[in-house]
This record gives C-alpha cells, sequence and structure tokens, in this order.
C-alpha cells in the first residue's frame, strides 16, 4: 500500500505551479496543478478539475490535460514579450512575480493560449489578451529518435520524455537571453544571479547552453534526442560542435 501510494497523482502538497488559480480550459473550468510521480521524478501537469474527481459527466475544454513546464515557459514569455515591447529594458522580476504581478488569466484553446495581462493604473496599462499559437502534441508520435553511438537499433531508442524536454528548451531560451543581456551590457553574471536568486555559477552554467550545436538545438526542439539527454548532460559542454557529440555519446553524422 505504501509503494502504491508513492506513485499516485498527488495535489494537495505544495507544488511550483506558477500559474496555479489562474489557469482555464476554454469551457472556462478552472485547471488544477498536478504531478504523477514515477521512479522518483515527478510530472507536472495542469488538468480540468472534472478530470481529477473523474466526473465523467461534466463538461470539459477541448484541452483537458497540459505539460506544465511547457506551457508556464510560453505563459512566461509571451507576458515578457509584451509588457517590454517597445522598450530597450528587460522585464526585472522573477517568473513568479512576473506571473502574480502582470497575469490575470490564461486560457488552454485548442490552437492557441489567451493570455490575460492585468490594467496597471499608475502606467496606464489597460487590461488586454493576447493570443499565442499553440497546439497540443498528439499523445502518440512516432519521431525519428538520433540513435546513441553505442544503439544499432532504432526500435530499441526512446525520444527525451515531453516534460525534460520543455525543460531543457526552457534552459536553452534562458541561456540565450541572458548572454544577450550580459553581451549588451544590460546585465551582469551578478545582476541576473541577485535577480533569479541563485548563484553566479548557476546562471553561467545556464548561458553555456547557449554555445550548444543548431543540430542539437534543433533535435531538442523537434524531441528527436535520446532519451537520457538533458540539461545536466549538456550544461557546460566542450565549445568544439563535434566534442558536444561525443559528449553526450552521438555521433556527429547522425545529426546531419
Amino acid at each position: 500500500m505504501t509503494e502504491l501510494w508513492s506513485h499516485r497523482t498527488q495535489t494537495k502538497q505544495k507544488s511550483k505551479a506558477l500559474l496555479g488559480g489562474i489557469i482555464f480550459d476554454d469551457a472556462g473550468i478552472r485547471m488544477i496543478p498536478t504531478y504523477p510521480t514515477k521512479n522518483r521524478v515527478r510530472y507536472r501537469y495542469y488538468i480540468s478539475q472534472p478530470v481529477r474527481r473523474t466526473r465523467d459527466e461534466a463538461p470539459v475544454g477541448s484541452v483537458a490535460r497540459v505539460s506544465a513546464e511547457e506551457i508556464e515557459a510560453l505563459v512566461v514569455k509571451a507576458a515578457r514579450d509584451q509588457l517590454t515591447a517597445g522598450n530597450s529594458q528587460p522585464l526585472d522580476v522573477s517568473d513568479q512575480d512576473a506571473v502574480t504581478d502582470y497575469i490575470e488569466r490564461v486560457e488552454i484553446q485548442s490552437k492557441r493560449l489567451a493570455i490575460t495581462l492585468k490594467a496597471n493604473e499608475q502606467s496606464g496599462r489597460q487590461s488586454e489578451t493576447i493570443f499565442v499559437p499553440w497546439t497540443k502534441p498528439p499523445m502518440r508520435r512516432f519521431r525519428e529518435v538520433i540513435l546513441p553511438a553505442s544503439m544499432k537499433s532504432q526500435a530499441r531508442a526512446r525520444p527525451i520524455r515531453a516534460e525534460r524536454r520543455a525543460g531543457l528548451i526552457k534552459s536553452i531560451a534562458r541561456g540565450r537571453m541572458w548572454l544577450d543581456e550580459i553581451v549588451s551590457g544590460r546585465s551582469t553574471v551578478e545582476d541576473i544571479a541577485a535577480r533569479q536568486k541563485c548563484s553566479t555559477r548557476q546562471i553561467n552554467m545556464t548561458v553555456s547552453m547557449a554555445f550548444l550545436a543548431p543540430s542539437l538545438v534543433k533535435a531538442a526542439i523537434e524531441g528527436r534526442l535520446p532519451r537520457g539527454i538533458g540539461i545536466a548532460e549538456l550544461r557546460d559542454a566542450p565549445a568544439e560542435w563535434s566534442k558536444q557529440y561525443e559528449h553526450v555519446g552521438l555521433s556527429p553524422t547522425a545529426m546531419r
């Protein structure tokens, strides 16, 4: 019983849900954070409340379950881009503060996200809704996974998990954004570390993701990296692209 309990879907414990309380499906039903735990790894999602309560007769929107990390990254980036449009300075707040201070509601629609930004009397900003193109990845999709150098059979290769892929893409995007801030002189490593409330080493490790080979980045976006390759394996990789492939056990020829 204890073993089964540890693997059940849990919602009552404290989570890192950035959009908790403000995310809805397109039927107007609140979506709540949840996570299944498998092999001690937590996978975060937002699901419509009727799905959590297993009420089959209750209406749900066109999308009833989404990856939390993927949606959070899209929402925060879209809000930052909209709020800083026309300004040279980035929005100098944490992701949590950006959501709390500027985002009123997020609605998951079948082909886009509708993000409502809060009005601000001091700045004269009106409440507005922006739309971000998005479609839910199909439940089952064949992807030609890049084979590690030690593996010969495509049938044995498993693709990177969706949650890990979303985290990897988010880390690459952050690394590029922070590198741009540093190169342009808008911020220093120390400034970013203070803003993110982490160490300068953490910032430097994330910035290193901006120097990944384009083919590795493309494979990550397409979900073609094999399972076992993620942020930890790609951080602080060698500068030379061919050595990056060797670093994670991939053949440069397989990346073409």
